[in-house]
């Protein structure tokens, strides 16, 4: 699947129409549609803004891994798609001492284990 492929999948995804998708990401309607015939693929000072708006990584908007993309096993990948705000997490937590880390780690254990036992109510 190429890169316009994944932005016109992802948009049906998240129900957002391509005049929306063009007004938020700063580019004409008829960029879109260019895209959408596979005419041009987004230039690349704008693959920054198409990932913010689209809540993907760089790397998700490129290569399709965690988006849910079958490999080239034919077999379906796990249908993750970490966000810029997962990422900012996963910095958040790598600047963490040890210690730190540890108490994240025991806090996410115990919010698993209330939902575990709300759910048995």
């Amino acid at each position: 699947m190429i890169i316009s492929e994944r932005i016109f999948k992802i948009l049906n995804d998240k129900k957002m129409t391509q005049s929306e998708f063009a007004k938020r990401v700063g580019v004409a309607c008829s960029t879109i549609s260019e895209w959408k015939k596979r005419k041009t693929n987004p230039s690349a000072d704008k693959i920054m803004d198409i990932c913010a708006v689209l809540e993907v990584t760089p790397e998700q908007l490129l290569s399709g891994r965690g988006l849910g993309e079958e490999n080239e096993q034919g077999t379906s990948k796990e249908d993750v798609v970490i966000t810029p705000v997962d990422w900012q997490i996963i910095e958040d937590y790598h600047g963490l001492q040890k210690a730190q880390k540890e108490r994240l780690l025991a806090y996410v254990e115990a919010l698993k284990e209330l939902e575990r036992l709300e759910e048995m109510e």
